[in-house]
């Protein structure tokens, strides 16, 4: 395994683990429930192969994401950087609304900590936005947690450009989390220069697509009545079919490397800096294994320019999320 560093000396593999689909049921579905034994299995073999950051939140079941990790990594949590989130308020298992007040980062982390079975989180991020409040109230008492030992590292997810530029001023920000992709690029525009100019750490969520680049789902027909991705706009039946030639162009690149289409997908991702490291969701062995082989995948200039091709930046067909979603992303 290759290991990169993010910002403020936070050192990780250079293949994360998004952890997110490793739940029975639950808010956030693609695809069948994960077998719980199996989501586990995939967690130890991916530390047997160097993997060192696996990526969960609170709201991901929500609640039941965090225990899996949890019990997973006891006893091997050396070495390991555990990134959980922050930033939602809840009715029992109900998220109804946005709050990242510090006495809910800190009421938050009290309970991802028991939850997780761990001492300190070791990257903590503010999972969207709250507008109500300035950042820098925000990440000042996220910062109270990194002096009391309760987390190692701050970070936000799905910041705009203003807003990264003052947080950076007011708390060290170890990385910004947000969605890129082959077909999800908006975040060169601004949000990467500012990322790098304040010496922020980037990491892609939804790597794949939501498993669209991978190239395993080719029609709407395909994904279950209950699968997530019913919502997503770049799956309905008018925009699928435009966005499968960008599946085509990465099968393209794969044929030349003898690779998968999810091992091109991530590699391109990483051969845009090395500040980059993305964190493809997984609940099984065998498609870890084969995301975690991409750091050794090295794309050629005329690989990259076939890619470009198909998917410019805004070339894609559909927003990336619904409405709602899409108000709460970029503040």
């Amino acid at each position: 395994m290759k290991y990169r560093t993010l910002g403020h000396g936070l050192t990780v593999s250079a293949i994360g683990i998004g952890c997110m689909p490793m739940i029975k049921g639950g808010n956030i579905l693609y695809g069948e429930n994960a077998d719980l034994g199996e989501a586990t299995r995939t967690i130890h073999r991916a530390i047997d192969l160097g993997v060192t950051f696996f990526d969960t939140a609170q709201i991901y079941g929500p609640f039941t994401n965090e225990e899996l990790v949890g019990e997973a990594i006891r006893g091997k949590r050396d070495g390991l950087v555990i990134a959980t989130k922050f930033g939602f308020k809840f009715d029992g298992p109900k998220i109804v609304g946005v709050d990242g007040s510090p006495a809910n980062a800190r009421k938050s982390c009290e309970e991802s900590l028991q939850r997780l079975g761990i001492d300190t989180i070791d990257l903590f991020y503010q999972h969207r936005v709250d507008p109500s409040l300035p950042i820098e109230e925000v990440v000042g008492g996220m910062m109270e947690l990194v002096h009391e030992g309760k987390v190692r590292h701050i970070a936000l997810s799905e910041a705009g450009p203003e807003t990264l530029r003052r947080a950076a001023k007011a708390a060290p920000i170890a990385a910004l989390q947000s969605e890129y992709s082959i077909w999800e690029r908006e975040v060169e525009h601004e949000i990467l220069a500012v990322c790098r100019e304040n010496g922020i750490g980037f990491v892609p969520y939804s790597p794949l697509g939501r498993g669209f680049l991978a190239g395993t789902i080719r029609s709407r027909d395909e994904l279950a009545e209950t699968d997530w991705r019913r919502n997503d706009p770049r799956y309905s039946a008018e925009n699928l079919p435009a966005n499968l030639k960008v599946v085509d162009a990465i099968g393209a690149v794969a044929d030349r490397h003898g690779a998968s289409k999810a091992q091109v997908a991530l590699a391109w991702l990483l051969a845009q800096g090395d500040d980059i490291v993305p964190i493809p969701g997984t609940k099984r062995r065998a498609t870890m294994e084969d995301s975690v082989a991409a750091a050794d995948l090295a794309l050629t200039a005329d690989d990259l320019a076939t890619i470009e091709a198909a998917a410019p930046v805004g070339g894609t067909s559909g927003p990336r999320y619904g409405e709602a979603g899409m108000r709460m992303v970029r503040l």
